[in-house]
């Protein structure tokens, strides 16, 4: 694993991908558990059963009540060179323990054992991390960090985290609701470009709205 190196960061925004995607679902839940809106795929940590996967479009977003932990990602959802992917997450009740949510981005085989990609979490706590995967390995670039900038949940367990990265062309950025918590050389991570994605956790009910790439 390449040696990466600290923090610094910007923000931007774009068409949401949700709209470009969604099949409504605004009102109600009428969605049979591991099914998955059109053009969607589940990567589960463990396994392969999404019985207890629940994902579905609804009225500007998605909203996610998972058993197992799983990357979600649409194939067709590759970024290039320099882009931005961002999304919202809206934390809807406190998991028994902190669980994570967040972003995926350069990710590569993600049907295979050779998966790999960079995820950058956040959770009720008030912390954020950076890792990456490759096949079943796991690097830890950032251990959990307690950050300013990541809402904490309230005393309903509820929190809402705005997360971004931003490839750029020598850095990549990484933001929580406007501000830069991270950054790394991009040259020093071992690839940006491929498929991004949502990460969450097991046992978490979230909701996902403001999911773009510019």
């Amino acid at each position: 694993m390449r040696k990466i190196l600290p923090f610094v960061a910007v923000l931007a925004f774009a068409t949401p991908l949700a709209a470009q995607h969604n099949h409504g679902h605004a009102q109600g839940h009428a969605h049979e558990m591991g099914a998955l809106p059109d053009g969607w795929k589940a990567r589960l940590d463990r396994g392969t059963d999404m019985s207890k996967v629940h994902f579905m479009a609804m009225s500007g977003g998605y909203h996610a009540i998972l058993g197992p932990a799983a990357v979600f990602y649409r194939p067709a959802d590759q970024a290039r060179g320099m882009y931005t992917v961002q999304a919202r997450f809206n934390q809807r009740k406190a998991p028994t323990h902190p669980e994570a949510y967040g972003l995926v981005y350069g990710a590569r085989g993600l049907e295979g054992d050779a998966q790999e990609y960079f995820y950058f979490l956040v959770r009720g706590d008030g912390k954020y991390s950076v890792r990456h995967r490759a096949g079943s390995e796991v690097h830890t670039l950032q251990d959990w960090t307690e950050h300013a900038a990541v809402a904490k949940q309230d005393s309903a367990g509820a929190a809402s985290n705005l997360l971004a990265v931003r490839v750029g062309d020598t850095t990549v950025d990484l933001m929580v609701n406007g501000t830069r918590v991270a950054q790394y050389p991009r040259a020093q991570m071992s690839a940006t470009d491929g498929v991004h994605g949502l990460r969450i956790n097991h046992n978490l009910d979230v909701l996902v709205d403001q999911y773009s790439r510019q």
